[in-house]
């Protein structure tokens, strides 16, 4: 057996970062590299990215639940309305990541949202989607921490007044949104159609639409906010 890949409890070869927990097998074959649309879907994506920065993720996979009670289901526009007796709950609130920058940024991340044209985010994060077909990863060693694509990203969202947005977060949140498909040889996602290619080539879907919602995965130390 591959190094890069692991024998689940039900003899399917995954990506050997899931190892044996079960809510991230679970995170693995429904929500890693699935493309995801909608501008609320998303900003609870860069949201949940820019908390994970020098965490791992299993730490924020399972207090998601909490996050999304916490922040009033990622609304933009309501998070933009949080003032201060919001982030002092916030910052009293066990089950979430109790960071007071990272409170702040996601605030203040809402606040140009909720300014944005219907769509404007969606569209904005998936223009800097790789429009050139990828060679599949052979090895997690393959995987990058960055790309061209990512640090673009950044320069943008930075240059708008984003924070918490750093080049390293900007290419999680393309893995887990299904921008690109990093699932290794061997992994039986890898057998799959490349969701990335498929999603940059086709229509997108109707801003705001329901999907699985997947999230990055290692601990990240070096993005700061901006």
């Amino acid at each position: 057996m591959s190094p890069d890949t692991v024998t689940g409890p039900d003899g399917t070869q995954r990506c050997a970062w899931v190892g044996g927990d079960p809510e991230y097998l679970r995170y693995h074959d429904e929500e890693w590299g699935v493309p995801l649309h909608g501008d609320r879907a998303l900003f609870e994506k860069l949201t949940l990215e820019g908390f994970q920065a020098g965490l791992s993720w299993i730490t924020i996979l399972r207090k998601r639940p909490r996050f999304r009670e916490a922040f009033s289901g990622f609304e933009p526009e309501i998070v933009a309305r949080f003032g201060d007796a919001d982030v002092e709950r916030l910052m009293a609130d066990a089950g979430i990541v109790r960071n007071r920058a990272k409170i702040g940024a996601a605030i203040s991340n809402a606040r140009i949202v909720a300014d944005m044209a219907f769509g404007e985010l969606d569209d904005l994060l998936w223009s800097f989607a790789p429009r050139a077909t990828r060679p599949r990863p052979a090895s997690l060693a393959d995987l990058p921490a960055t790309t061209p694509e990512s640090a673009a990203a950044s320069k943008e969202l930075l240059r708008r007044g984003f924070r918490f947005v750093g080049p390293t977060t900007m290419y999680a949140l393309m893995q887990s949104a299904g921008m690109v498909d990093d699932h290794v040889a061997g992994c039986w996602r890898a057998e799959q159609p490349f969701a990335a290619d498929a999603a940059v080539a086709a229509s997108p879907l109707e801003h705001g639409a329901t999907r699985a919602e997947p999230d990055a995965l290692w601990t990240r130390t070096d993005d700061q906010p901006g």
